[in-house]
């Protein structure tokens, strides 16, 4: 465990460090590498709004049913991979189950019907499982109008573990450190030009 949410400042200063299931959501182009570039070091700008709002009110609920339907426990702390510590997951539920096997659920809000999971939200949940070694996440969300959830329950579905997806994005995250790198070394400062010799006097004559 690298941090843990609660801790606002101490979490957000460690994922800033590494590369965070937030981050691999995003990759999918060259171009959308660049953008992601761009956000670590300068920041997106955004800092919320009252649809990421009410998912914040809305997520203790949500996981509180998690818990009881399937036994996934809230989690709010930040991983890192095995082979990587730059690789980072916050999962928003955790379960081990008694043959070892990691579970993982996350949790979403939305005023649109989801006909298929986004692919964006794959990415995410993908990397997650990568992190953590998890074998699947239980993908949950709940569907609101106007802020008022629209069902007596959120919806659920499965996602396992897919290895292909996660070698693409192991290496789309290795890009991304990559050109990370680049952006911020230090130049390497030519060095100086040694001074001028001192001219040599020329010899005073003797006089007779």
């Amino acid at each position: 465990v690298v941090a843990r949410s609660s801790d606002r400042v101490g979490w957000l200063r460690a994922r800033s460090r590494g590369i965070t299931a937030t981050d691999v959501a995003k990759l999918s182009t060259p171009r959308s590498l660049r953008a992601a570039v761009y956000d670590k070091l300068h920041g997106t700008g955004f800092s919320g709004n009252s649809y990421t709002q009410h998912g914040r009110v809305r997520e203790p609920e949500i996981a509180a049913w998690v818990a009881a339907t399937h036994g996934i426990q809230p989690s709010d702390a930040l991983f890192h991979a095995e082979r990587d510590r730059r690789h980072l997951a916050t999962p928003d539920g955790l379960a081990v189950r008694s043959d070892e096997r990691i579970e993982l659920c996350e949790i979403k809000t939305t005023n649109k019907p989801f006909r298929s999971i986004p692919r964006s939200y794959l990415r995410q949940i993908w990397w997650q499982q990568y992190v953590l070694g998890a074998e699947r996440t239980l993908f949950v969300w709940e569907q609101h109008d106007g802020f008022v959830p629209l069902h007596d329950e959120p919806e659920c579905r499965w996602v396992d573990r897919d290895d292909a997806e996660i070698a693409k994005l192991v290496g789309l995250a290795g890009d991304l450190i990559e050109l990370l790198r680049q952006a911020t070394a230090v130049p390497v400062s030519a060095p100086a030009p040694a001074p001028a010799p001192a001219p040599v006097p020329a010899p005073v004559a003797t006089l007779y």
